[in-house]
């Protein structure tokens, strides 16, 4: 049995992220970055202005009021092709671009207009009102760091920079195995005798595809081993991670790794000095990862995101840090030490503060719903002012 330290460095040592895919800027989001997005263009291509008024030269503004011929008009994506001399100007529009001999947009706030004629008086102000060539952005710059998991800004600034397609890792095709003959699918328990709603696969999924995987099969599965075995090698052959809910105990029923013992299963680690959790184990079959997680159901989602969270956060290309973002946060509540395992206390945050949650029994699903914290116990300090603190992670 090892730490959580050494699991997570283990974790490390292991896990690498899958090939690289070429994906549809559409289907990017939320997706990690395999290569940085580089602009294929320059933003803006030219100069264009900032504003709806005049083109002018600056030259001509010397002596006012000024008083300019207006021989035409440019609007965003229709620029006046010919140039300005001299004593003229061109009616423009923002995000249009600035025709040869133009330096200086003034505001049409600034402009009065009169049979082909626009006049400036005094008051037009010190901007220019023109955006350089290149000064969003040039062509050849890195918009979008590799690694970066896509958001709606970032997916917007590809598409700016004219890629219609990025090279993403590609995403975890996941399997979750609920074992155990009492379990029957949600919705169906309170019609039956001695059944229980499988809650903890659905948890399970819900967090997979926060943390960039794609759950791909759910199964339900009893406590044959032959059954296990067939269902095991089906699985392999499909998912990059498989998860064994339950069945990690020494029971006659319990046969959440023999079920790979067939195809090579290699562990990772077995059991970790954790509370709530200490059933978890992590394991490989070839390049497949199995992720043996407890039965209970607050023991699956503290170790889920303890373990799974890192786990699926290298294989989508980010480092296991983006998964364990510890913060310390001042604790209210009273809590037990182990020194035997280490304790991860759920809690709530309110006001910047740790609420320490007062059912802390793993076989609690209720309690979860306002659990947003885990509390690292060990972390725990009192500072100069007597109050606790200790790392937190949201939950």
């Amino acid at each position: 049995m090892i730490g959580f330290d050494e699991a997570i460095a283990r974790i490390a040592e292991h896990a690498h992220p899958l090939e690289r895919e070429m994906t549809p800027l559409e289907c990017a989001h939320r997706r990690i970055l395999a290569d940085p997005v580089i602009a294929r263009v320059s933003a803006p291509k030219t100069d264009v202005s900032a504003m709806d008024g005049i083109a002018v030269r600056d030259t001509d503004l010397r002596a006012l009021p000024a008083t300019l011929h207006v021989v035409g008009a440019a609007f965003a994506g229709e620029p006046w092709i010919g140039g300005i001399k001299s004593g003229e100007c061109v009616r423009i529009f923002t995000g249009a671009a600035l025709p040869k001999g133009a330096d200086r947009v003034v505001m049409q706030e600034h402009v009065s207009f009169s049979d082909g004629l626009a006049i400036v008086t005094e008051g037009y102000g010190p901007g220019w009102h023109v955006r350089s060539a290149g000064a969003d952005f040039r062509s050849g710059d890195i918009l979008v760091p590799a690694g970066t998991r896509l958001g709606p800004r970032h997916v917007l600034c590809a598409a700016a920079a004219d890629q219609a397609a990025l090279p993403l890792w590609r995403r975890p095709r996941v399997a979750i195995v609920s074992t155990g003959t009492e379990l029957v699918p949600a919705g169906s328990a309170s019609s039956m005798t001695d059944h229980l709603p499988d809650s903890v696969s659905h948890g399970i999924a819900a967090l997979v595809d926060i943390w960039g995987g794609e759950v791909i099969e759910r199964r339900l599965a009893g406590d044959d081993l032959t059954d296990l075995r067939s269902m095991a090698g089906v699985m392999l052959e499909e998912a990059d991670i498989i998860i064994v809910t339950g069945g990690a105990s020494v029971g006659e029923r319990d046969h959440a790794k023999d079920m790979f013992i067939p195809y090579g299963l290699d562990l990772i680690f077995s059991k970790l000095a954790i509370k709530p959790g200490k059933p978890i184990w992590l394991g490989q079959c070839g390049s497949r990862f199995v992720v043996g997680l407890p039965g209970n159901p607050t023991s699956a989602m503290v170790t889920a995101r303890l373990i799974l969270a890192p786990l699926l956060a290298l294989i989508t290309g980010r480092s296991w840090q983006a998964a364990l973002g510890w913060r310390r946060l001042p604790v209210m509540g009273d809590i037990q030490q182990d020194p035997k395992r280490e304790h991860f206390v759920r809690a709530r945050i309110e006001g910047g503060l740790a609420f320490v949650l007062s059912f802390q029994d793993s076989a609690m699903q209720k309690p979860l719903a306002d659990a947003d914290l885990l509390i690292r116990a060990s972390t725990l300090e009192k500072g100069k002012d007597g109050r606790l603190s200790a790392l937190c992670l949201d939950f």
